[in-house]
């Protein structure tokens, strides 16, 4: 007899009344009926489970490989070197957060989560399977020059990212691409340690002082480029040059008819942002040839948008730009370079489709070789030089080389709670209800009592709805109206109905640290980092710290509205966010004044790990948030402390709120602040 009528079996189901003690039944009461479910996850699950099952389940070697795998102990571990990396030399990153959360009284670094692993190997494996790529394509095709490649500093203007990035590519002749002034600024005196035949590539809407800066890193030996974005801009180039008497070196951005249709083709086609047409492209080539300076126009630049979705767009596009370059190199000017701009993608959901802004259809080497051949194609036909082939791949340079740590502290209920929580007597609160309210309830247990579980979800939704409407009205009185929630979401668990997914409370901000996935729909691999050798038994979606409704995650990869996830059980519960080292950093604000995470620089090491921190930065104090907002700590302390003595308030209240200026935004739990640090702390505090 199903546990929901409560009634003896011999009696006639109309007149019984509720005679429950408050204590819920086992799910799985009805009969023959739905699947248990704990969670929203099937309870009739196999009894064992691997790690190979868990990197299936959230497709790790799909969106993860070379750098990512699921390690014996069920942990996230880190191929520094890609798949040449030995097994026992992979990084398991709980032993990064435990030697980075640990107290320094304990050999611990004494960080606050959330946190950012850096991981410079990485990096210089992904360049250098980029170089690799195109060398290989180079050699295949017997192609007549070499690549250069360009890292865009917009992706990431971390310093140790870019310095990292002169410092691998230095044998390769890699070089910086620059935006805006402060990022030209950035890129000048970084590659004053670089290669000296790396390319310094200034892009973006420029004014004279910008146009004077490239000029003069053009005096300093650096080998600067001065790329038009619009065709005035070259009248200025030339002004400033003959000013200040340094001959520039000039490159066009096309507009190309060729068009990215994805969101992250939004700036390419004729109606794009940046670029000439192949009108004004003729008229700056004119011109040049009328101040003598034809042969200063060396580089010619497109950008077909991020993410290129397929090798066919790819060819498409960078076929295009060779004609155009080819019929500049005709018309007389040095044509030495194309620079095919940035797109190429990453697979953010392991799909391997080219039908999705979230995946790409293609690898390295189907890339490199694609650009190459159509390169080759074009000029070959037309007897012109094979150019420097130069990208900005900036996405597929550093995506990889960073990982997002954050702790979930906490979840909502999963099962409905018990009638008795509600008072000491559930069945004299439902039978008070009034009239109408009462008949639902009636028909509810009389559905139940004949096993029609389609027709007790419609009468349990029903009298939830009245009720609350006399709830609304003054009729109901709040127990009541919480005893029939409770019978209700009963009844929607006993049959299965229930809404599964629960909601897992996250220490981070969304907007601070992955504002694409607010901003444009950006999906990045979020997997647990640990406990991956145990069936995950919750759907779960993630929300931040925020206050704002939009701070959650609730589209993951692959399609899904939830997460599979472990149940939190007193411990820690750390989940890691995968493939954001490109424009999460540079975009992320200070809402609620979040400010950033932790960071710890992680290099492969002969240590007992196979790890060591080269750098280790406390993430941004409320100080340090509010001081970004113009706000004046130091002044905010001493106004606290002024109103503290008006009110008598003892020095432990001063240093407490003095100490917080000090922390972090996000939760702490737990934790036990170092002696020294508090001994430090509570100096300042006797200062005020």
């Amino acid at each position: 007899m199903p546990a929901l009528a409560c009634v003896d079996a011999a009696a006639p189901p109309p007149g019984y009344v509720f005679a429950w003690d408050g204590a819920l039944p086992a799910p799985g009461a009805f009969p023959g009926g739905t699947p248990t479910t704990v969670g929203g996850v099937t309870a009739d699950r196999p009894s064992n489970w691997s790690t190979d099952l868990s990197a299936s389940l959230y497709r790790i070697e799909g969106w993860g490989a070379p750098y990512f795998c699921v390690n014996s102990d069920g942990d996230i571990a880190v191929r520094p070197h890609g798949a040449a990396t030995l097994a026992h030399r992979e990084i398991d990153l709980m032993k990064v957060v435990k030697k980075a959360t640990d107290p320094k009284s304990a050999g611990g670094l004494g960080l606050r989560l959330p946190l950012l692993v850096r991981l410079p190997d990485v990096l210089k494996h992904r360049l250098e399977s980029l170089q690799h790529a195109f060398d290989f394509a180079i050699r295949s095709n017997a192609y007549g020059s070499r690549y250069q490649g360009v890292y865009p500093v917009k992706c990431n203007q971390d310093r140790y990212i870019v310095e990292d990035v002169v410092e691998f590519g230095a044998p390769f002749r890699f070089g910086l691409e620059a935006g805006s002034k402060a990022e030209l600024l950035l890129a000048m005196s970084s590659l004053t340690r670089g290669s000296p035949d790396a390319f310094l590539i200034c892009n973006g809407y420029k004014d004279e002082e910008y146009i004077a800066l490239a000029l003069y890193a053009r005096s300093m030996d650096l080998n600067t480029v001065i790329v038009l974005e619009q065709e005035e801009e070259l009248d200025t180039v030339v002004d400033t040059s003959q000013r200040l008497g340094v001959r520039p070196v000039i490159g066009l951005r096309a507009k190309l008819r060729t068009k990215h249709s994805g969101h992250f083709g939004s700036t390419s086609g004729e109606k794009g942002k940046f670029g000439l047409t192949t009108a004004q492209i003729l008229s700056v080539a004119r011109k040049l040839q009328r101040l003598d300076m034809l042969d200063c126009l060396q580089l010619l630049h497109f950008h077909i948008g991020s993410q290129i979705p397929t090798t066919t767009l790819l060819s498409d596009g960078v076929g295009e730009a060779a004609q155009i370059y080819c019929e500049l190199a005709r018309l007389g000017a040095a044509m030495r370079v194309i620079d095919i701009g940035g797109g190429l993608g990453i697979d953010y959901d392991g799909s391997h489709s080219g039908a999705s802004d979230m995946s790409v259809g293609y690898g390295l080497d189907e890339y490199a070789g694609a650009v190459v051949r159509a390169v080759m194609f074009a000029c070959d036909r037309k007897l012109v030089r094979h150019p420097i082939i130069c990208s900005e791949s900036g996405r597929a340079l550093v995506s990889h080389q960073s990982v997002l740590i954050f702790e979930a502290v906490s979840s909502n209920a999963t099962r409905a709670a018990p009638l008795s929580s509600v008072g000491p007597n559930p069945a004299l609160f439902l039978d008070e209800l009034a009239d109408d309210a009462r008949s639902d309830y009636n028909s509810l247990m009389a559905a139940a009592y004949r096993g029609e579980y389609e027709t007790c979800a419609v009468y349990a939704n029903q009298l939830k709805q009245r009720c609350i409407d006399h709830f609304k009205d003054g009729v109901l009185g709040l127990e009541h109206l919480a005893a029939v929630d409770g019978l209700c979401d009963l009844v929607a668990e006993e049959l299965g109905v229930a809404n599964p997914v629960r909601t897992y409370h996250i220490n981070l901000s969304l907007f601070a640290s992955m504002p694409d996935f607010w901003a444009i729909g950006q999906l990045f691999p979020v997997v647990p980092i640990h406990h991956l050798d145990q069936q995950p038994g919750v759907k779960g979606i993630l929300s931040d710290l925020t206050c704002d409704s939009d701070g959650k995650v609730d589209r993951f990869i692959g399609g899904q509205s939830s997460l599979p996830l472990h149940e939190i059980k007193g411990g820690e519960y750390y989940l890691g966010m995968f493939l954001g080292g490109a424009y999460q950093e540079a975009l992320g604000g200070l809402h609620n004044l979040f400010g950033g995470p932790s960071v710890v620089r992680v290099a492969q090491s002969d240590g007992p790990h196979c790890f060591a921190v080269t750098l280790a930065v406390p993430g941004r104090s409320c100080a340090d948030a509010l001081r970004a907002m113009r706000h004046e700590p130091e002044a905010m302390i001493a106004a606290l402390g002024h109103r503290g003595g008006e009110c008598a308030a003892g020095d432990a209240v001063l240093c407490a709120i003095a100490r917080a200026f000090d922390s972090m935004p996000y939760l702490v739990r737990g934790a036990e602040e170092e002696e020294e640090e508090e001994r430090e702390s509570m100096m300042r505090c006797l200062g005020l």
